[in-house]
């Protein structure tokens, strides 16, 4: 089975691998993984800073100093700020997004976390999600974490996906089956 990974995936794909072997071997993979999260969260919030990593006029002395400033700045690992100026070195800064991504996830693999989708028609508070994470966990075998979204469309009830397997209980849901046998008859 082949698989059609763009050049950009892959490449993404094996720096994450590579930073994660590194920083595992270094016992910095905890602190790495904060550091990264903080810099999700600071591209997500300045403009700024993303147009200038994906700006391919910027001179490698400029991405540099400025990366260096910003890893100095957050007290980022030494560990991530070689790899910044690695990337930027390689001209790969621009994959930083996706790499950060592909790290995440490999992380929460190897804790042997399982991502799953939950969408309820009710807005959950942290107590309620955290509860339904350990029973679902505790039958699942593995630790879930979830991804979480408010929808009031679905009337009640929830849906929740793991991988391919999905289950909707939502009234939205069934009102829709409901809809179809009366069509085929």
């Amino acid at each position: 089975m082949s698989t059609n990974k763009s050049f950009s995936t892959e490449t993404s794909e094996r720096y994450s691998r590579a930073l994660f072997e590194v920083t595992k071997e270094l016992n910095e993979l905890e602190k790495v993984e904060n550091d990264i999260k903080n810099f999700q969260l600071l591209l997500k919030s300045n403009v700024d800073i993303q147009n200038f990593i994906k700006d391919p006029t910027q001179t490698i002395d400029q991405q540099n100093l400025v990366l260096s400033l910003l890893s100095d700045k957050f007290n980022y690992s030494k560990s991530l700020k070689n790899f910044f100026l690695l990337l930027i070195e390689k001209r790969r800064i621009f994959f930083v997004k996706k790499i950060f991504e592909s790290f995440l996830k490999i992380c929460s693999r190897e804790r042997g976390e399982i991502k799953a989708s939950l969408i309820s028609s009710k807005d959950l508070s942290e107590v309620e999600l955290e509860e339904i994470s350990k029973d679902l966990s505790k039958t699942m075998g593995s630790k879930l974490k979830f991804d979480y979204k408010f929808d009031k469309e679905l009337i009640g009830g929830l849906k929740l996906q793991l991988g391919s397997f999905m289950i909707d209980t939502s009234i939205k849901n069934k009102l829709k089956k409901y809809e179809q046998k009366m069509l085929e008859n």
